[in-house]
């Protein structure tokens, strides 16, 4: 965020810091829902624009100070909104929509950090399954009725989860140019 900041005022970096910084702690976080101030301070601290609806300011200085932090203020909140909405679009590029159904029998990935400490090998299978889903805690969440065995919390995230395609069932016949005919369980 700094670097976009400075790449436009690279020797006044340095001023806006400050200002970067309160920008950043007054938005509201897309995790949260709040900004960073009203969770640690329970209540928004008043901006510059707040101060600026004094009556009139004698000061050609103080005009010209809060003119120019409304300025830089706005600068920066420009900025981060562009740059959670490129860090979102890229995110999005990858993010698949996949919903699954309870009763539906899918693959799960077992990352590293789902293994007890020790028990982990290069070599142990990645993928366990088919295994039917539980429960749908949301779109992004699912419990899984993992086997017997496995001590590892049985919910799920959607990018670790993959729908079971299970293998063709049927007979392959082979049927020659000639009179002969293969019929099943003759090779």
């Amino acid at each position: 965020m700094l670097r976009c900041i400075a790449h436009e005022h690279p020797k006044q970096w340095d001023d806006y810091l400050g200002q970067a910084e309160f920008a950043y702690n007054s938005m509201s976080n897309r995790s949260t829902g709040q900004c960073p101030f009203s969770i640690v301070y329970t209540k928004i601290p008043n901006h510059i624009v707040d101060i600026a609806v004094l009556p009139k300011c004698r000061s050609k200085a103080a005009a010209e100070t809060t003119e120019q932090y409304v300025k830089m203020l706005e600068d920066v909140k420009t900025k981060l909104s562009a740059s959670n909405a490129q860090y979102k679009e890229h995110a999005d590029q990858r993010r698949r929509e996949q919903i699954f159904e309870p009763g539906e029998l899918v693959m799960v990935r077992l990352r590293k950090e789902r293994f007890q400490p020790g028990t982990y090998s290069k070599l142990s299978p990645r993928r366990i399954g088919p295994v039917p889903i539980l429960q749908r805690i949301n779109n992004n969440a699912y419990v899984v009725d993992l086997p017997p065995g496995f001590l590892t919390p049985a919910t799920f995230n959607v990018a670790d989860i993959i729908a079971y395609k299970s293998a063709d069932t049927g007979i392959a016949q082979i049927h020659s140019s000639g009179e002969e005919s293969l019929t099943e369980g003759e090779i």
